[in-house]
This record gives structure tokens, C-alpha cells and sequence, in this order.
């Protein structure tokens, strides 16, 4: 039986963490104890806002740009990781775009952005944790409960998001014997600026009335998962948990 102890001293990294779930996830890790090393695309000012924040609270945090499809990036974002605080224990992967079209309608090159960032990001990231997490860790990428409902105007996304979904399945196959574990959270419609970009009331109002919760999700829901499979979820291992309030 393994009986490894995680990490006294835990650290996450979390990508796409200057915004929305992104940012609500870091700043629940840190307030969970964990040091945090957010990192951002390129607004920088919103990034130092989270890091500030989690500081003002007494927690640890840093900051670091990385473009998550560039290898040397993200290298550098775990290098950053083990020399501020001296590891990495958890993954978070919340790093992310959707452009919606029909498929008729898409632009290839909105498609290969999409695929660059949302599958190539999420093997460059996975593969840096895979090599460096130490026992007792934890990756948890991004799905989107879209994918099981199937809407018009998602598939590039949808399909994006299905193989992050096959790769989370299979590297927790492959780090047998690690002690980690991977998992995806695919949220349903959840109240950030991403989602209501675009969207009129009726619209909002309509995916709000779609959970029998009868509400849209909040980062903090997503969060509170988030950091339950990042510490006391140790036998939740390659799964899609659907934090979506029921309506999938």
C-alpha cells in the first residue's frame, strides 16, 4: 500500500490565474495554506492584483507569464515555482479560450488558436507536471460541462475540451505508482466576465434557469472543488467531475 505523506510545505501552480475561477481558485489554495504561483497570459496588473490580495492575507504568492503552448514558458513557470518555494504539489490548468461559431461559419485560424492554447497548452503544462510534481500531488485541468450538452456554436471549443478530458483519463493511468493524481473540472455556466461577454439578460437568464439549483455557478463553487481534489480528494482519481449544479 502507498502510504506516501504529501508535502508539509504544498505549492500550486495555477495558469489562467489572474481572472475569474482562475483567480477565486488561487486565492483558495492560499487561504488553504498552499503557496501560489499564478500565471498569467498577459494582463499583468490583474495577476498583481490576486497575488496582492493573497499577500494582504497573510499567504504567500508570485506571479508569472507564461504562454502555456510555449514549452520554454512553462518551463521557466515551474523552474520559477521550485526556486521561490521549493517544489511543486498541485497543478492547476484553468488556462483557457472559446470562440464560439457555427461550424460552418468558424474561422480555421480562431480553430487553430482554440486547439493551440486549449490542447497544446494542456499537454505542455500536464507534461511539465508530470516530469516534477512530487508525491502526493495533484493536476487538475479545465473541461466544460458544454461537452455533454452538446450546443450549437461550441464545437471547436467542445472538441478542444474533449481532449483535455482524454489526456486527464489517461495520464492518471500513466502515473501509476506516483501517488498523483488527475482530475478535470468541467464547470457549467458560471458567473465570470468571460460568460456574460456577449450575452444579453434573456440569454443569462435562460442557462441560470437551467440547473434544478435554479442559478448560475460562482468561481467560489468551482474553487471549493477545485481545492477539495487538490487536498482531501485522494481517491478521486481520472475523473470528470461535472460542477455544473445538475443540469448534465
Amino acid at each position: 500500500m502507498n502510504t506516501t505523506t504529501p508535502h508539509p510545505d504544498r505549492v500550486a501552480i495555477v495558469t489562467g490565474g489572474s481572472r475569474g475561477i482562475g483567480a477565486r481558485t488561487a486565492q483558495r489554495l492560499a487561504a488553504d495554506g498552499l503557496a501560489v504561483v499564478i500565471g498569467y497570459a498577459g494582463n499583468r496588473a490583474a495577476a498583481d492584483d490576486v497575488v496582492t490580495a493573497i499577500r494582504s492575507a497573510g499567504n504567500r504568492a508570485t506571479a508569472v507569464r507564461a504562454d502555456v503552448a510555449d514549452v520554454a514558458a512553462v518551463t521557466e513557470l515551474f523552474d520559477t515555482a521550485e526556486r521561490t518555494f521549493g517544489g511543486v504539489d498541485v497543478l492547476v490548468h484553468a488556462a483557457g479560450i472559446m470562440t464560439l461559431a457555427p461550424t460552418a461559419d468558424l474561422d480555421l485560424d480562431d480553430l487553430d488558436r482554440i486547439l493551440r492554447v486549449n490542447v497544446r497548452g494542456t499537454f505542455v503544462v500536464d507534461q511539465q507536471a508530470a516530469r516534477r510534481l512530487r508525491p502526493g500531488g495533484a493536476i487538475i485541468n479545465f473541461s466544460s460541462s458544454v461537452l455533454g450538452l452538446a450546443l450549437p456554436g461550441y464545437g471547436a471549443y467542445a472538441a478542444s475540451k474533449g481532449a483535455v478530458e482524454a489526456l486527464t483519463m489517461i495520464l492518471a493511468r500513466e502515473l501509476r505508482g506516483r501517488d498523483i493524481t488527475v482530475n478535470a473540472v468541467a464547470p457549467g455556466p458560471t458567473a465570470t466576465e468571460l460568460f456574460f461577454d456577449g450575452k444579453d439578460e434573456q440569454t443569462v437568464a435562460r442557462l441560470a434557469a437551467q440547473a434544478p439549483l435554479e442559478r448560475l455557478g460562482t468561481p467560489e463553487d468551482i474553487a471549493a472543488v477545485v481545492a477539495f481534489l487538490a487536498g482531501q480528494g485522494r481517491w478521486i482519481n481520472g475523473q470528470i467531475v461535472r460542477a455544473n449544479g445538475g443540469i448534465a
